[in-house]
């Protein structure tokens, strides 16, 4: 089957799931599809939000060694500030997509539902972008301490020739891409679903607005 018919087939199903519903009765119906969804993703904002503290503060009870690490790295600028700006992106957000559910909430006017609806995309957008953003920035820089703290890292590096540093660096280049593709996977898994639900909700108040 083409992606054609299988457009028109989900749009037939679209079409029986509210032909037989009239706009007053599928607005509330919306509303409040919108409204529990803006409010499952607050609530996975959160609990990702509680899974990164405990990340963090895991290694100081689990590992000596990793604690020492952690410590030795908290006197750098650049993890500091990584972990700063970490934290004050997500906490800000948490506070968008609670805010994206008050409005959402308290509305009742299906064109400021739909803004509510776009806004919350892009909120979710930004959010993903971010995070890929932060994740390949954190690479190289987790990389640069692991260098520091190990002298012997270090002396391999001076040590190897050029062959091996260009294999090394493919290998980094790797790892990275792998990593930056399973985050992303992670993320279009979690609110991916949710937004797809979200677009569905948007354009079927778009019909109601013809």
């Amino acid at each position: 089957m083409d992606e054609l018919e299988l457009l028109k087939k989900n749009w037939n199903k679209e079409s029986a799931e509210y032909k037989n519903y009239s706009d007053a009765d599928i607005y509330p119906m919306l509303h409040k599809k919108s409204s529990s969804i803006v409010k499952t993703l607050f609530y996975i904002s959160v609990a990702e939000l509680g899974f990164w503290i405990l990340m963090n503060f895991l290694p100081f009870v689990v590992s000596a060694k990793m604690k020492a690490q952690l410590e030795e790295m908290s006197h750098s600028w650049i993890y500091i500030g990584l972990n700063i700006l970490s934290y004050a992106v997500i906490i800000l957000f948490v506070y968008l997509l609670w805010k994206a559910y008050r409005a959402i909430s308290v509305t009742d006017n299906a064109k400021k539902l739909m803004e509510s609806i776009l806004k919350t995309r892009k909120v979710i957008k930004y959010y993903v972008l971010y995070n890929l953003l932060i994740a390949l920035i954190s690479i190289p820089v987790s990389l640069y301490f692991s260098i520091n703290e190990h002298p012997e890292i270090s002396q391999q590096l001076e040590d190897a020739s050029s062959r091996q540093l260009v294999v090394m660096a493919l290998i980094t280049v790797g790892i990275t891409a792998v990593f930056l593709v399973l985050i992303w996977l992670f993320y279009k898994l979690i609110y991916g679903i949710l937004i797809k639900r979200l677009n569905r909700n948007y354009k079927e108040l778009k019909k109601l607005e013809v």
